[in-house]
């Protein structure tokens, strides 16, 4: 334990959502574009975009905890100066990501892509599409963020297979390993995919796994860019044997003009999975608790990376 802490946060509407913070603690604002406020801080908070390439600011400081605004931290290990403890936001966009992933579901089953062309032209096209009732969804990537939208999922009377790095049982049923896809994919309607960037994982939607869907399936990629192969996504969509529904994409962000966005059966959002005003509530709270923790003496929350 410590006299005081010295944490900083990137911005003030971050020290506004998080108030006071318990006795024995200070704060300084720093988004690390410039030189730190002090050799020694406590508590770091990066930005939430980009913080990655703002990391080497970190460089002859020393801290006890780095605590990331992201989930996913695949550019974080190259980034990140030796001597750092980093933890990243898992609690904090499970529920805004998963409220997207079934928006981009709903959206692409139901023709509201159509709709809102039609309407923008001034016709009336009404048309009957597919549910999302009954069909079956393939839910690639089974963590925080995959539970959070099998939750959702689950009232709208889906046959769901859920889909995990390794096998297992639990109160729903089973979980499959990820190398039981090629028996999984022929059989899938609708593919989620929420895994997180690893060597493993790079490349995984790629032209042999799309292949082996049936006409006509959906494939949903809420993870990063990196896990689809985008020529493959290209060829499958330009062909229009299947449909996508993409938050993130390979380059990212896509440029002016790309492909991707003239095609009709494609949606594209722009990488906002997490990035609604449920954030910052649980954003604040996951960095007090933290503080909590520190002055306690007890190990915080949500370690990934020691550099």
């Amino acid at each position: 334990m410590t006299d005081r802490l010295l944490v900083s946060l990137p911005d003030a509407a971050l020290r506004d959502a998080i108030g006071q913070l318990p006795e024995g603690v200070d704060v300084v604002l720093w988004d690390l574009a410039d030189p730190a406020p002090a050799a020694h801080l406590d508590l770091v908070v990066p930005p939430y975009m980009g913080s990655a390439e703002r990391l080497g600011a970190l460089g002859g400081v020393s801290t006890r905890l780095v605590q990331s605004q992201s989930i996913g931290y695949d550019d974080v290990e190259a980034a990140l100066p030796p001597g750092h403890v980093y933890a990243n936001a898992a609690s904090v966009h499970e529920t805004s990501t998963a409220e997207l992933t079934l928006a981009l579901v709903l959206a692409a089953q139901r023709g509201i892509a159509d709709f809102v062309r039609a309407a923008g032209e001034g016709r009336w096209a009404p048309a009957m599409h597919t549910s999302l009732a009954d069909r079956r969804v393939l839910l690639v990537g089974y963590g925080g963020v995959g539970q959070a939208i099998e939750a959702r999922l689950l009232p709208f009377e889906v046959e769901l297979t859920r889909v995990a790095s390794r096998p297992r049982d639990d109160e729903r049923g089973r979980v499959h390993g990820i190398d039981e896809l090629p028996d999984l994919l022929p059989l899938a309607e609708i593919v989620i995919v929420g895994v997180p960037l690893t060597e493993a994982t790079t490349g995984l939607v790629d032209a042999a796994f799309l292949s082996a869907l049936p006409d006509g399936a959906l494939v949903v990629n809420i993870a990063r860019g990196k896990v689809a192969d985008t020529d493959a996504i290209l060829s499958e969509a330009a062909s229009g044997r299947l449909r996508f529904a993409l938050d993130v994409t390979d380059p990212e962000p896509l440029p002016a003009g790309h492909a991707l966005f003239a095609l009709p059966n494609v949606l594209v959002s722009p990488h906002v999975g997490g990035a609604s005003t449920a954030m910052t509530p649980r954003m604040a709270r996951l960095v007090r608790d933290q503080v909590e923790r520190m002055l306690r003496g007890d190990e915080p929350r949500n370690v990934v990376l020691r550099s």
